[in-house]
C-alpha cells in the first residue's frame, strides 16, 4: 500500500522542484549598489577620460652612471630636496686612491717646473766663476811657458818637442778656459725655454688628470639636479646599483608643489579636446572630492594597429 502511494508521489514531488527551479533561474539577478557613486559632470556636454595625478616635473627616475656598492644614503621617502643635494653615494676607495697618485704627480711636476725658473741658484755663480778664473791661470802659466821656451837661443838647451808640447798644452788651457766661461754664461742665462714650456705641459697634463679623477669621484655621489620630494627609494645600504635604465628606478623625484592629472582620452573623442574648455577633476571613490584643472599641454600618442 505504501509503496503503491509513495513511488508517484516522489515523482510528482520531482517535477514541482523541477519546475521550481527552471522559474527561479530565469529571473532577472538584482543588481548591487556601487560602492560609490559615479561621478557626474557639471556641463551639459563634455568628454570623460581616466587620469592618474603625478608632479608637475613628472616622476623623475634617478640613476647612476657607474655601477658599484651603495656606502652611503642620504635621503628619504618624503623628504624634500633642493639643487644638487646629495641622494646616496657609491664606493669610492679605489678613486680616493688614485686621487692621491694623480695629487702627488701634480706636486712632483710644479716642483720640477719651479726648479727651471729658479735657475740659475745662487750659489753655483761663484763656483763657476772659479773654474773661469782656475782655466785663465792655467792658460796664462802656458803661454809663459810657451815664451820662455821660444826666447831660448841655444837650440841644444830645450828640444824642439818640448817646444811643441808647451805650445799644446797652451791650446788645451785656452780651450778649457773658453768651455768655463762658455758653462757660466749658459748658467747666467738660466732655463732653456723650451725646457720650462715642457715642465709648464707636464704640469697642465698633471692639472688635467687630477681634475679628471676628481670628476670621476663626484660622480658617485649621485646628487638631485631639480628640487621636489622623494618619491620612491628602492636601494639600501650596501647593496649593488646597477647603472643604466632599470625597470624599477632606484630612487624617484618630483616636484609635488604643483600636481598634474594624466588624463587619456579616447581617440575618437580626441578631435573634441579643447585647450581653452573649463575641466574638473574627481576623486575615484568619492564624487564629493572634485577640483578644476587647467590644460597643460597635449601628449599625442598613437598606436598603430
Amino acid at each position: 500500500m505504501i509503496r503503491k502511494f509513495l513511488l508517484p508521489l516522489l515523482a510528482i514531488g520531482g517535477v514541482v522542484f523541477a519546475v521550481w527551479t527552471v522559474v527561479m533561474s530565469t529571473q532577472p539577478t538584482p543588481v548591487a549598489p556601487p560602492v560609490a557613486q559615479p561621478a557626474q559632470a557639471p556641463f551639459a556636454s563634455f568628454i570623460a577620460g581616466a587620469g592618474i595625478i603625478e608632479a608637475s616635473t613628472e616622476n623623475i627616475a634617478v640613476g647612476t652612471p657607474v655601477s658599484g656598492v651603495v656606502t652611503g644614503l642620504y635621503v628619504q621617502v618624503g623628504q624634500a630636496v633642493q639643487v644638487n643635494d646629495p641622494l646616496f653615494a657609491l664606493d669610492d676607495r679605489n678613486l680616493r686612491a688614485e686621487l692621491a697618485v694623480r695629487q702627488t704627480s701634480l706636486q712632483q711636476a710644479k716642483e720640477k717646473l719651479a726648479r727651471l725658473k729658479s735657475m740659475p741658484r745662487p750659489e753655483e755663480i761663484p763656483e763657476a766663476l772659479a773654474r773661469v778664473k782656475e782655466a785663465e791661470a792655467v792658460l796664462a802659466d802656458a803661454k809663459n811657458q810657451v815664451d820662455l821656451a821660444e826666447s831660448v837661443r841655444d837650440k841644444r838647451a830645450i828640444s824642439e818637442d818640448q817646444v811643441l808640447r808647451r805650445r799644446y798644452a797652451a791650446q788645451v788651457a785656452e780651450a778649457k778656459l773658453a768651455q768655463a766661461r762658455a758653462q757660466l754664461a749658459l748658467l747666467k742665462a738660466g732655463s732653456w725655454k723650451p725646457d720650462v714650456d715642457v715642465a709648464r705641459a707636464e704640469v697642465a697634463a698633471a692639472e688635467a688628470q687630477l681634475q679628471a679623477t676628481q670628476t670621476e669621484l663626484e660622480r658617485l655621489t649621485i646628487r638631485a639636479l631639480v628640487s621636489g620630494e622623494v618619491l620612491q627609494v628602492n636601494i639600501r645600504l650596501g647593496e649593488f646599483a646597477q647603472a643604466g635604465m632599470l625597470q624599477t628606478p632606484l630612487m624617484m623625484l618630483g616636484d609635488v608643489d604643483r600636481l598634474h592629472v594624466r588624463a587619456d582620452v579616447d581617440e575618437n573623442d580626441a578631435w573634441r579636446v579643447r585647450a581653452d574648455a573649463p575641466a574638473v577633476a574627481f576623486v575615484r571613490g568619492n564624487r564629493d572630492l572634485k577640483t578644476r584643472l587647467q590644460f597643460v599641454r597635449t601628449e599625442p600618442y598613437i598606436v598603430m594597429e
